[in-house]
Protein backbone atom coordinates (compact mmCIF):
# COMPACT_ATOMS: atom_id res chain seq x y z
CA UNK A 1 0.00 0.00 0.00
CA UNK A 2 2.83 2.13 0.91
CA UNK A 3 4.06 1.78 -2.87
CA UNK A 4 0.91 3.29 -4.19
CA UNK A 5 1.27 6.48 -1.96
CA UNK A 6 4.24 7.12 -4.05
CA UNK A 7 3.34 9.22 -7.71
CA UNK A 8 6.46 6.76 -8.68
CA UNK A 9 4.74 3.86 -7.78
CA UNK A 10 1.49 4.83 -8.39
CA UNK A 11 2.60 6.16 -12.16
CA UNK A 12 4.65 3.05 -12.76
CA UNK A 13 1.06 1.09 -11.97
CA UNK A 14 -1.08 3.27 -13.83
CA UNK A 15 1.45 2.97 -16.63
CA UNK A 16 1.54 -0.64 -16.91
CA UNK A 17 -2.29 -0.92 -16.63
CA UNK A 18 -2.49 1.20 -20.04
CA UNK A 19 0.26 -0.91 -21.41
CA UNK A 20 -1.55 -3.87 -21.18
CA UNK A 21 -5.34 -3.05 -21.07
CA UNK A 22 -5.51 -0.44 -23.58
CA UNK A 23 -7.64 -1.66 -25.97
CA UNK A 24 -9.77 -2.76 -23.52
CA UNK A 25 -10.39 0.32 -21.60
CA UNK A 26 -12.85 3.11 -22.87
CA UNK A 27 -11.77 6.42 -24.09
CA UNK A 28 -12.92 8.01 -21.30
CA UNK A 29 -11.18 5.82 -19.02
CA UNK A 30 -7.89 6.01 -21.30
CA UNK A 31 -7.92 9.91 -21.27
CA UNK A 32 -8.38 9.87 -17.12
CA UNK A 33 -5.74 7.39 -16.50
CA UNK A 34 -3.25 9.85 -19.20
CA UNK A 35 -4.11 12.63 -16.96
CA UNK A 36 -3.55 10.92 -13.98
CA UNK A 37 -0.15 10.17 -14.80
CA UNK A 38 1.20 13.70 -16.52
CA UNK A 39 -0.19 14.61 -12.96
CA UNK A 40 2.16 11.93 -10.81
CA UNK A 41 4.62 13.34 -12.83
CA UNK A 42 4.35 16.51 -12.01
CA UNK A 43 4.69 15.51 -8.56
CA UNK A 44 8.10 14.08 -9.20
CA UNK A 45 9.45 17.30 -10.21
CA UNK A 46 10.44 20.27 -7.97
CA UNK A 47 8.01 22.45 -9.25
CA UNK A 48 4.96 20.16 -8.81
CA UNK A 49 6.22 18.31 -4.92
CA UNK A 50 6.72 22.26 -4.22
CA UNK A 51 3.33 23.36 -5.36
CA UNK A 52 1.62 20.56 -3.32
CA UNK A 53 4.44 21.15 -0.43
CA UNK A 54 2.97 24.78 0.20
CA UNK A 55 -0.56 23.60 -0.19
CA UNK A 56 -0.19 21.85 2.80
CA UNK A 57 1.84 23.95 4.80
CA UNK A 58 -0.65 26.85 3.87
CA UNK A 59 -3.25 25.20 6.24
CA UNK A 60 -1.32 25.72 9.09
CA UNK A 61 -3.53 28.14 11.80
CA UNK A 62 -3.30 29.72 14.93
CA UNK A 63 -0.17 30.97 15.38
CA UNK A 64 1.19 31.51 18.79
CA UNK A 65 1.01 35.43 19.54
CA UNK A 66 1.31 37.47 22.99
CA UNK A 67 0.75 36.07 25.95
CA UNK A 68 2.21 32.96 24.75
CA UNK A 69 1.45 29.37 26.78
CA UNK A 70 4.25 28.64 29.54
CA UNK A 71 3.92 25.16 28.01
CA UNK A 72 6.24 24.64 25.03
CA UNK A 73 5.40 21.13 23.21
CA UNK A 74 7.63 19.62 21.27
CA UNK A 75 7.35 17.38 18.68
CA UNK A 76 10.09 14.58 17.89
CA UNK A 77 10.73 13.85 13.97
CA UNK A 78 12.33 10.44 14.76
CA UNK A 79 15.11 8.56 14.99
CA UNK A 80 17.68 6.97 12.33
CA UNK A 81 18.74 3.90 13.95
CA UNK A 82 19.06 3.12 17.52
CA UNK A 83 20.91 5.54 19.71
CA UNK A 84 23.52 3.92 21.81
CA UNK A 85 23.04 6.55 24.46
CA UNK A 86 21.40 9.46 26.03
CA UNK A 87 24.07 11.48 24.17
CA UNK A 88 23.97 9.67 21.24
CA UNK A 89 22.63 13.11 18.67
CA UNK A 90 23.91 11.87 15.70
CA UNK A 91 21.07 8.80 15.64
CA UNK A 92 18.30 11.95 15.39
CA UNK A 93 16.82 12.56 11.97
CA UNK A 94 18.17 16.09 11.10
CA UNK A 95 14.80 17.96 11.35
CA UNK A 96 14.87 17.37 14.95
CA UNK A 97 17.72 19.97 14.95
CA UNK A 98 15.38 22.36 13.51
CA UNK A 99 12.28 21.80 15.85
CA UNK A 100 14.62 21.72 18.90
CA UNK A 101 16.59 24.84 18.42
CA UNK A 102 13.02 26.97 17.09
CA UNK A 103 11.50 25.50 20.63
CA UNK A 104 14.15 26.47 22.71
CA UNK A 105 14.56 30.09 21.21
CA UNK A 106 10.64 29.94 22.19
CA UNK A 107 11.89 29.03 25.29
CA UNK A 108 14.65 31.81 25.75
CA UNK A 109 11.83 34.50 25.11
CA UNK A 110 9.49 33.11 28.03
CA UNK A 111 11.84 31.63 30.47
CA UNK A 112 9.48 30.79 32.77
CA UNK A 113 8.32 28.16 30.55
CA UNK A 114 8.29 24.58 30.62
CA UNK A 115 9.61 22.66 27.62
CA UNK A 116 7.65 19.44 27.15
CA UNK A 117 9.69 17.07 24.57
CA UNK A 118 7.19 14.16 23.01
CA UNK A 119 8.53 11.00 21.82
CA UNK A 120 8.79 7.32 22.27
CA UNK A 121 10.28 5.42 19.35
CA UNK A 122 11.18 1.59 19.16
CA UNK A 123 13.95 1.24 20.99
CA UNK A 124 14.81 1.54 24.84
CA UNK A 125 16.45 5.09 24.57
CA UNK A 126 13.34 7.31 23.30
CA UNK A 127 13.29 10.14 20.77
CA UNK A 128 12.54 12.47 23.99
CA UNK A 129 15.55 11.27 25.92
CA UNK A 130 18.09 12.13 22.75
CA UNK A 131 16.74 15.60 22.38
CA UNK A 132 16.36 16.16 26.05
CA UNK A 133 19.90 15.71 26.04
CA UNK A 134 20.88 17.78 23.30
CA UNK A 135 18.40 20.57 24.71
CA UNK A 136 20.37 20.11 28.70
CA UNK A 137 23.64 20.87 26.62
CA UNK A 138 22.05 23.82 24.96
CA UNK A 139 21.19 25.56 28.09
CA UNK A 140 17.81 24.32 28.74
CA UNK A 141 17.36 23.27 32.73
CA UNK A 142 17.10 19.70 33.46
CA UNK A 143 14.32 21.21 35.85
CA UNK A 144 12.34 23.23 32.50
CA UNK A 145 12.05 19.89 30.66
CA UNK A 146 9.21 17.45 30.86
CA UNK A 147 9.15 14.20 28.54
CA UNK A 148 7.16 11.97 27.28
CA UNK A 149 8.54 7.97 26.28
CA UNK A 150 6.09 6.08 25.24
CA UNK A 151 3.80 7.49 21.79
CA UNK A 152 4.94 5.79 18.54
CA UNK A 153 3.41 8.44 16.46
CA UNK A 154 1.48 11.89 16.61
CA UNK A 155 -1.70 10.98 17.67
CA UNK A 156 -0.25 8.85 20.48
CA UNK A 157 2.32 12.29 21.05
CA UNK A 158 -1.43 13.97 22.10
CA UNK A 159 -3.44 11.58 24.11
CA UNK A 160 0.38 10.58 26.23
CA UNK A 161 0.92 14.07 27.16
CA UNK A 162 -2.82 14.79 28.01
CA UNK A 163 -2.36 11.36 30.42
CA UNK A 164 0.80 13.30 32.36
CA UNK A 165 0.75 13.70 35.83
CA UNK A 166 0.95 16.66 37.21
CA UNK A 167 -1.39 17.43 34.01
CA UNK A 168 -0.56 20.14 31.25
CA UNK A 169 -2.47 22.81 30.91
CA UNK A 170 -5.05 23.08 28.11
CA UNK A 171 -3.21 25.91 26.41
CA UNK A 172 -0.09 25.78 24.93
CA UNK A 173 2.51 26.12 22.08
CA UNK A 174 2.86 23.21 19.65
CA UNK A 175 6.59 23.23 17.95
CA UNK A 176 6.52 21.39 14.70
CA UNK A 177 7.46 21.68 10.86
CA UNK A 178 5.42 23.50 8.96
CA UNK A 179 4.28 20.27 7.03
CA UNK A 180 3.29 17.94 10.10
CA UNK A 181 1.55 21.16 12.16
CA UNK A 182 -1.92 20.77 10.69
CA UNK A 183 -2.12 17.03 11.27
CA UNK A 184 -0.33 17.44 14.55
CA UNK A 185 -3.22 19.89 15.23
CA UNK A 186 -5.99 17.49 14.26
CA UNK A 187 -4.36 15.23 16.93
CA UNK A 188 -3.85 17.81 20.23
CA UNK A 189 -7.24 19.33 19.96
CA UNK A 190 -8.85 15.67 19.63
CA UNK A 191 -6.79 15.14 22.96
CA UNK A 192 -8.25 18.09 24.67
CA UNK A 193 -5.19 20.64 24.33
CA UNK A 194 -6.05 24.10 22.60
CA UNK A 195 -2.51 24.62 21.03
CA UNK A 196 -1.16 27.61 19.24
CA UNK A 197 1.34 26.79 16.31
CA UNK A 198 5.24 27.55 16.38
CA UNK A 199 7.21 26.71 12.23
CA UNK A 200 10.32 25.51 13.31
CA UNK A 201 11.14 24.80 9.15
CA UNK A 202 9.40 24.89 5.97
CA UNK A 203 9.75 22.37 3.05
CA UNK A 204 8.67 24.93 0.63
CA UNK A 205 11.28 25.81 -1.80
CA UNK A 206 10.70 28.26 -4.30
CA UNK A 207 11.36 28.34 -7.96
CA UNK A 208 14.76 29.33 -9.50
CA UNK A 209 16.09 29.93 -12.55
CA UNK A 210 17.48 26.45 -13.14
CA UNK A 211 16.02 24.04 -15.73
CA UNK A 212 15.88 21.35 -13.06
CA UNK A 213 13.27 22.88 -11.09
CA UNK A 214 10.62 21.33 -13.73
CA UNK A 215 12.31 18.26 -14.33
CA UNK A 216 12.20 14.41 -12.13
CA UNK A 217 14.43 14.43 -9.34
CA UNK A 218 14.39 12.00 -6.38
CA UNK A 219 14.73 14.29 -4.13
CA UNK A 220 11.45 16.18 -5.38
CA UNK A 221 9.52 12.32 -5.23
CA UNK A 222 10.47 12.37 -1.65
CA UNK A 223 9.19 15.36 -1.00
CA UNK A 224 6.03 14.71 -2.87
CA UNK A 225 5.69 11.24 -0.75
CA UNK A 226 6.16 13.21 2.58
CA UNK A 227 3.20 15.75 1.59
CA UNK A 228 0.91 12.64 0.48
CA UNK A 229 1.75 11.15 3.98
CA UNK A 230 0.67 13.90 6.18
CA UNK A 231 -2.42 14.47 3.58
CA UNK A 232 -3.28 11.12 4.28
CA UNK A 233 -2.77 11.15 7.86
CA UNK A 234 -4.88 14.57 8.14
CA UNK A 235 -8.10 12.17 6.78
CA UNK A 236 -7.25 9.35 9.26
CA UNK A 237 -6.92 11.35 12.20
CA UNK A 238 -10.03 13.91 11.54
CA UNK A 239 -11.43 10.62 10.90
CA UNK A 240 -10.15 9.34 14.51
CA UNK A 241 -11.40 12.67 15.84
CA UNK A 242 -15.07 12.43 14.90
CA UNK A 243 -14.90 9.07 16.49
CA UNK A 244 -13.74 9.83 19.38
CA UNK A 245 -16.30 12.64 19.93
CA UNK A 246 -19.17 10.54 18.70
CA UNK A 247 -18.58 7.91 21.54
CA UNK A 248 -17.85 11.04 24.10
Amino acid sequence: MHILLSPLGSGLLIALILLVAWRVLARWLRALLILAELLLLVLCCPFGANVLVKWVESRVTAPCVEPMPQTIVLLAAGLQREPSSKDDFVALEEINVDRLLAAIALWRRTPEATLVIAGGGPWSISESAVLTQLAAQLGVPQDAIRSETRSQNTWENAQELHSLAPALPERIALVSSALHLPRAMIAFRAAGFEPCTVISDSSYAPPGGAIGYFLPQSSALVKSEFAIHELIGDLIYRWRAWSSAKRE
